[in-house]
């Protein structure tokens, strides 16, 4: 049952993965939930109820009913998996740091082409 549900949350990241941050697609450099370290918690029941905790990059943001929709319907859809429930964590602990090295490094790396890109306009 482990592996299973191992395997089940490797599927689970991997789609969340494909959900890209707005902000983010705006700024030149698309990430997804898990490249941005937006995730927070995720939990699986042994009756496969999904539960995720979701970090904000900004207080406000308006973009949690497209998050949620989004993880709803991708999730959802996934065997073994029975509901979906997405919860925005209003701590504000996000910063650029709970994004890996590499994913740091890509980041950065398409901020300077695009702000190069628009220097040539």
């Amino acid at each position: 049952m482990l592996d299973a549900q191992a395997g089940l949350r490797e599927r689970i990241l991997a789609e969340l993965d494909q959900i890209k941050d707005p902000c983010s697609v705006a700024s030149g450099a698309p990430l997804g939930l898990v490249e941005m370290g937006l995730i927070k918690q995720l939990d699986i029941s042994e009756a496969g109820e999904v539960h995720i905790q979701l970090c904000l990059t900004a207080p406000f943001c308006h973009m949690i009913a497209f998050f949620k929709k989004e993880s709803s319907e991708r999730i959802g859809r996934l065997q073994g998996v029975t509901s979906v429930s997405l919860v925005p964590d209003n701590g504000l602990d996000w910063s650029p740091g709970r994004m890996s090295l590499a994913v740091q490094a890509r980041r950065e790396k398409l901020l300077v082409a695009a702000h190069a890109e628009l220097e040539t306009r």
